[in-house]
């Protein structure tokens, strides 16, 4: 039996992770859950489960819940509350799948503690690489990606030794834009870049899908999960979604993991490992999938991608404040503030004018992440 404490647990990642716990009741057991303010959700995923330590970020949401829940549920709150949440003793496994650089800390706390991360949130690798390996390392516990694409690319290499890898290719859906030959992408709506062909995710994910940042980021997350240079992770798009991700080996050999789009394949793999267990997903039906499709991404047409690979390079403190911009932007298209195509103008404005730190420490990271925040939010 693990014990898994959920961080983000009401969001799309956090729901599958918990119907993959309850597919599999033997081997899982949740002991923790933390949201945001989705308080009502919160109260019914514990009581549904069992669970008697909830985390609430937000304070105020926090102390509603506090009021609303039974006796024997002990409340933590505030961004304290949540790191506190991630390193109990209770748990053999958090699951991290938290918005942006606020996962940062609560990973931090549970690898401190000796505890395993199934990690969901990008930016805690692209902002602080360096540092949250060195932790894990330091402290004996393991990083277990979650995305697709790392969790395919970690059960292609297995333990084979990193000198017989020649080549990392990540896959890309593409998003709703890829297949279109011409698109106005000053024009596009929000219902237009949440329209995923593929996969059911988060509206900040989905959008970062759409704008293909999604892919720079986890090539900043490949090259820390993995040790492999930056110039070795490829990107292709492949719009059916079946290989999530394909290793190329010194012998030029490839291994690629294949399954239907669905995120309870990379979390279940992620709770139970190093086991395989029978969970009840979905079987691949090749002959029902049909013809598999790829294609060299257009950095021309989306920008992300460019800027995501020249911020990766220069490193320091640059990628936390690309990974918050990109947030502020994002955030500013779905409110209706700026266009779709003014996300990459708003990331490029606060890039360019950052002064970068070359080997920050967890401090600078966390003042470029505010810094950039900021910036952008005026922008």
């Amino acid at each position: 039996m693990k014990r898994v404490v959920v961080l983000g647990s009401t969001g799309s990642i956090g729901e599958s992770a918990l119907r993959v716990i309850e597919a599999l009741p033997k081997q899982l057991q949740v002991v923790g859950l933390a949201a945001e303010r989705s308080i009502d959700r919160l109260l019914e995923q514990a009581e549904r489960y069992g669970v008697t330590k909830v985390a609430v970020a937000n304070p105020a949401a926090a102390e509603l819940f506090t009021r609303q829940a039974p006796p024997n549920i002990a409340v933590f709150s505030g961004a304290d509350g949540i790191a506190e949440l991630a390193a109990i003793d209770e748990a053999d496994i958090v699951l991290c799948a938290v918005v942006g650089v606020s996962g940062l800390r609560p990973v931090m706390t549970a690898l401190q503690s000796g505890t395993d991360v199934a990690l969901a949130t990008k930016e805690v690798l692209v902002a602080a690489g360096k540092t949250v390996m060195e932790t894990a390392a330091k402290n004996g516990a393991r990083i277990l990606p979650v995305d697709s694409e790392h969790n395919a690319i970690f059960q292609c290499i297995d333990g084979k030794p990193k000198e017989s890898i020649k080549r990392i290719i990540l896959t890309a859906s593409g998003g709703p834009f890829a297949q279109q030959p011409k698109i106005d992408f000053g024009s596009v709506s929000v219902n237009e870049a949440l329209s995923h062909p593929r996969w059911n995710m988060g509206k900040k994910v989905t959008v970062d899908s759409a704008t293909l940042m999604n892919k720079g980021l986890e090539i900043m997350e490949a090259h820390w999960l993995f040790d492999i240079p930056l110039d070795s992770i490829d990107v292709v798009i492949h719009p059916e979604s079946i290989i999530h991700s394909l290793v190329e080996f010194t012998d030029g050999s490839m291994l690629a993991q294949l399954s239907l789009p669905d995120m309870r394949f990379a979390i279940q793999h992620t709770l139970t490992y190093p086991e395989r267990m029978d969970g009840g997903l979905p079987t691949l039906n090749l002959i029902k999938a049909g013809a598999l499709h790829f294609q060299e991404p257009d950095e021309d047409k989306f920008p992300c991608l460019r800027l995501a690979r020249q911020v990766a390079k220069t490193g320091g403190t640059l990628p936390a404040v690309l990974s918050a911009a990109n947030e502020v932007a994002v955030q500013k298209f779905l409110d209706g503030k700026i266009s779709f195509s003014g996300i990459w103008e708003t990331i490029e404005s606060v890039i360019n004018e950052h002064s970068v730190t070359a080997d920050p420490t967890m401090d600078d990271v966390i003042a470029a992440d505010s810094w950039a925040r900021k910036t952008a939010g005026e922008m």
